[in-house]
């Protein structure tokens, strides 16, 4: 694998297919994004780090490390069962290079949130000499008890009889699993990753997540809904879903059945915006509703409704149009929308979307569907091509027949 041999700093990725605590976990999505496409996201954007290699035994696996720009390692069956060591997989990948790197970072996708300046420190760290081997720690404050072969409880490393507060303790640190930073040689010598001079590479506790069960899974779903917010998106296009997007989740009915709904007219602004900074653009909707047709035609923007499986069609659109569905953005709001934003590389949602579609989002906006979402998520793509947002357009609300 000569290719990727010339990097002074090489990221080992193990990601095999065969987890039983959660099925393909390492394809399971936090925060719109797999856990193994936000492990090579985080990878690549640590300044010394160059290339990034997946070593895996799945093809959706392969398949997903590709997207995102890794080389994959193909592991044999041997190294890929649930008594494999890491450091087996570790030996084994850097087995296939032609050229070893000085330092070897190992990654798990089970730790979410991995900060590329942590990374970075860490990888100084080891670079500069001051350490072998630098991993990611949190502080813990709490007390530790243990039990005797009877079920007694024992104090673990403080003196029961003391309780002094939190901040007059010293912490103890508990290992993530995020990363480990090694010197090369050394690891190679030792065959694990403990050895030699260690230094801890404390990171926030808040990104000390790690997921084992279905239950992590879900609690870091929901904190990322809460916490992650972007300032930009680089995106080619833009997909949305109408109700409850462009409007409120609500629709005015007259007695003759006639209905109406109310839009934003600086999401006008924010679509006009879009389409002359060369954004594609697609309403898609599961309705069938000539209003839907009409602000379509008055933004000029291309509609299709009466879609069952908008995963499907927005599939198809996108080839149609050759657009990297990694550069696509998804703006929905209701559990229909969750297919389609599953195979985007941006699903958004209006912050009056239901949780469990919040728990689907890369980013969640700061307006309600129908009261300039829509321009939000504009203003968004734009910073992301470096374009000004026009604010000079106030929003007023209409009623489109």
């Amino acid at each position: 694998m000569s290719t990727n041999s010339k990097a002074k700093t090489l990221v080992i990725i193990p990601a095999r297919g065969g987890s039983k605590g959660i099925p393909l976990k390492n394809l399971r999505r936090i925060g719109g994004q797999t856990l193994l496409a936000r492990a090579i996201e985080s990878a690549f954007a640590t300044p010394s780090v160059l290339d990034v290699v997946v070593s895996t035994d799945h093809p959706e696996i392969k398949a997903e490390a590709l997207a995102h720009g890794a080389t994959v390692i193909d592991r044999p069956a041997e190294i890929a069962g649930d008594t494999a060591s890491s450091e087996s997989v570790l030996l084994h990948a850097l087995g296939t290079l032609d050229v070893l790197p000085q330092i070897t970072v190992f990654i798990q996708c089970t730790s979410p949130v991995i900060d590329p300046a942590d990374l970075q420190d860490a990888i100084t760290t080891v670079a500069s000499g001051a350490a072998d081997v630098s991993f990611a720690a949190v502080p813990d404050h709490g007390f530790h008890w243990s039990c005797d072969e009877t079920g007694a409880a024992h104090a673990s490393g403080h003196d029961a009889a003391r309780r002094p507060r939190r901040q007059d303790r010293e912490p103890r640190f508990r290992e993530t699993g995020a990363f480990y930073v090694m010197d090369t040689a050394g690891f190679l010598e030792a065959e694990h990753r403990f050895f030699g001079s260690l230094a801890l590479a404390r990171v926030p506790e808040e990104h000390g997540i790690d997921i084992d069960s279905e239950a992590d899974l879900e609690l870091a779903q929901w904190r990322m809904s809460h916490s992650e917010q972007a300032t930009s998106i680089d995106v080619d296009a833009l997909v949305t879903d109408f109700d409850g997007v462009h409007t409120e989740d609500t629709a005015y009915l007259s007695q003759d059945g006639t209905e109406s709904v109310r839009v934003s007219r600086s999401d006008g602004m924010g679509v006009s915006l879009l389409k002359k900074a060369g954004i594609q653009l697609l309403i898609l909707s599961s309705e069938t509703n000539p209003v839907v047709t009409a602000r379509g035609a008055k933004l000029g923007v291309e509609v299709a409704q009466s879609v069952g499986d908008k995963a499907a069609v927005l599939a198809r659109w996108m080839s149609e149009r050759g657009l990297d569905p990694a550069r696509v953005a998804y703006l929905g709001n209701d559990v229909n929308d969750l297919a389609a934003m599953s195979i985007i590389g941006w699903p958004l949602t209006v912050a009056d979307a239901r949780e469990s579609v919040h728990a689907a989002s890369r980013h969640r906006l700061a307006r309600n569907g129908g009261h300039g979402a829509v321009r939000e998520a504009a203003e968004l793509i734009l910073a992301g091509i470096n374009l000004p947002a026009d604010a000079a357009t106030t929003p007023v609300p209409a009623l489109v027949h």
